[in-house]
């Protein structure tokens, strides 16, 4: 690289950085530095105040930019090193997603570039727990200092649980590091852009670039674009990559009733669950009062519908039924899930309201800008509610059906918290009480889903906590199960059902995982049992995920080491304990805590006492 690239992309990233360019001195500095000259050689006249300000306050901000320590002698590798890329490359173990990431990895690794293959389902054919937990931690070190995540999207990839981790944590560095690395870039490999994914990845995917890969003709094209990007000759756009996907959204009119209280069992094509249960899905199993009540209950004016489970318990499912039902009824309908904000989005309750204001906005595809609305002589929950009561309540003449999904992280900002929660309060009384514009707010129908105990102290006659229609969904039963085994087209008796609910519970997913696979003959029920807490076993994308989790926070990670490593309940902190719980982890009693499964206890016995 010559002095003339070097310093136009000094001044590009210093301007990034800082919005402002380098100075005439600056670019003498950078210039005669670049070229080994002493600082008299530089600035013959003054070199002293070159040296000490110039130079120093130069050799500061570059440092800061390039994310390490930069000097006069040091700043050639310095930057020699920041046009290096590291990509971060995820796929899965098939092909031809493994053919394709081993051609990528070699082409960036020759284009002098670094390469790490993260294969999402990699499965060690021995038994090492030391080798799960550190390659676990080579991933968290990966993906800290990568600037390209890039993803193999396949439909096996889609379904697996440890992407999506890997998802939750570059959306967590992007909000955090400078300037939004790793960036996203996805290849959907024999996976159309028409092909739905689920709530999680459309989430995190969206406003993305995506490429298609379709057959081995399109692998070099693809390679040399991704070089292009790396080596600065290329941008990368939503235009080249493939654009936002689009939020796919329920029909309209799609025919949903309430349920019957003798559903009929269908036998269906067994399918993987991954995340959310689709509508049409023949595998939803009805908790039939609870489904009900839910039903009728989104009908009435003002209504307030809490529903409370761990993660992977089918709230979300339930919550997509309960709207699916408001809109049959003509309601206007928008689910929103505050896991997929930003973290900036939570820095005060102003910042908050505004994007609540803006998605529900954009979701109905209302004209009216919130910036319009928002005003500074009124507080942010004035400002909320007077956009409401103008703008979206009165915009039709049909109630709104507002579906707030994992409000759990709100409760890790104490400080907005209860503000937040007591304008849900406010609106829910404006409706059952108020006189003023009452039947306005009696449009509104709230669905508010949380995976555990509300841990931050609210005030009770505040929080929309202890009012509404209050939903605790708990592990299927054994008739449940039976159901499902039903519906996957197996005849098992009570003591098939048994073993297995003595392994995973009566836990939704985890059930559903093990009827698929059974029923797909690709394993048996006894080989299922024994293998379940290995890498080798159908779980271990999902222990591992809860893994990588824990390894995030050592204070979860010691207090459920401590839970797993006893037989009889433990009593812990009650943040913990409920986090632990929202996880999905453990079963809550007060503070009294056991490990929810079996699986969990033996898997996690192994792992705990190896994560520092």
């Amino acid at each position: 690289m010559d002095v003339k690239d070097a310093l136009e992309f000094v001044d590009n990233l210093l301007y990034a950085k800082t919005g402002k360019h380098l100075n005439d001195l600056e670019r003498q500095v950078f210039i005669g530095s670049w070229q080994g000259q002493t600082y008299e050689k530089i600035y013959p006249t003054n070199a002293e105040y070159i040296e000490k300000y110039v130079g120093y306050k130069l050799w500061q901000k570059l440092s800061q930019a390039l994310g390490e320590k930069v000097s006069k002698k040091k700043i050639k590798g310095a930057i020699e090193r920041a046009l290096k890329k590291r990509v971060f490359i995820s796929y899965c173990p098939q092909e031809p997603d493994l053919s394709l990431a081993v051609q990528l990895g070699e082409a960036i690794q020759t284009a002098g570039h670094r390469a790490f293959m993260a294969n999402v389902r990699e499965l060690p054919s021995v038994h090492h727990p030391q080798r799960e937990t550190d390659w676990l931690k080579q991933i968290d070190a990966e993906l800290q200092q990568s600037d390209y995540f890039l993803l193999l999207l396949s439909p096996t990839a889609a379904m697996s649980e440890m992407l999506i981790e890997e998802l939750r944590q570059v959306k967590e560095l992007r909000d955090t590091r400078y300037p939004n690395k790793p960036a996203i870039l996805t290849i959907r490999v024999n996976c159309p852009l028409t092909v739905p994914l689920n709530h999680d990845l459309r989430s995190y995917l969206r406003g993305t670039g995506q490429r298609e890969w379709k057959s081995t003709a399109d692998t070099s094209a693809i390679i040399q674009e991704f070089l292009n990007i790396l080596a600065g000759n290329a941008l990368w756009t939503q235009a080249e990559w493939g654009g936002e996907e689009e939020e796919i959204a329920l029909p309209k009119n799609h025919p949903v009733t309430l349920p019957a209280l003798d559903p009929p069992l269908p036998v269906a094509e067994p399918e993987l669950p991954k995340g959310q249960v689709r509508l049409a899905s023949a595998f939803y199993v009805e908790r039939m009062q609870i489904d009900l009540q839910c039903h009728r209950e989104i009908l009435k004016p003002g209504a307030l519908i809490r529903l409370k489970a761990p993660r992977q318990m089918g709230k979300t499912s339930l919550m997509a039924r309960i709207l699916a039902t408001a809109r049959e009824q003509g309601y206007r309908t928008v689910p929103l899930s505050f896991q997929h904000a930003d973290k900036s989005v939570f820095a005060n309750l102003n910042e908050l309201l505004r994007w609540f204001c803006t998605r529900i906005a954009r979701k109905l595809r209302l004209s009216e800008s919130v910036d319009e609305f928002w005003t500074d002589t009124y507080g942010s929950k004035d400002n909320c509610t007077a956009y409401f009561e103008d703008c979206i309540l009165p915009e039709a003449d049909t109630p709104l059906a507002l579906g707030l999904d994992e409000v759990d992280r709100v409760f890790q900002h104490p400080k907005i918290a209860d503000d937040f929660f007591g304008l849900l309060r406010a609106w829910y009384e404006e409706a059952a009480y108020g006189d003023r514009d009452s039947d306005l707010w009696d449009k509104l129908r709230l669905v508010v889903v949380h995976s555990t105990e509300v841990y931050i102290p609210l005030d009770v006659n505040q929080s929309p906590f202890n009012v509404g229609l209050p939903i605790e969904l708990t592990e299927f039963t054994v008739e449940q199960v039976s159901d499902l085994v039903q519906r996957h087209g197996l005849h098992w008796e009570v003591p098939e059902i048994e073993q297995l609910m003595r392994l995973v519970g009566g836990h939704p997913y985890l059930v559903r995982v093990a009827l698929y696979y059974i029923a797909q003959q690709e394993l048996t029920l006894d080989v299922l049992v024994d293998t379940a807490s290995t890498e080798a076993g159908i779980y271990s994308d999902h222990l591992r995920r809860h893994l990588w989790n824990l390894q995030q926070y050592p204070e979860l990670a010691q207090a459920f080491a401590q839970v797993v490593a006893q037989n009889d309940p433990v009593e812990l902190e009650s943040v913990l304990a409920f986090k632990l719980h929202s996880l999905g982890l453990v079963h809550l009693q007060g503070n009294q805590v056991t490990p929810r499964f079996e699986l969990y206890r033996t898997y996690f016995g192994d792992r705990l006492p190896l994560v520092p």
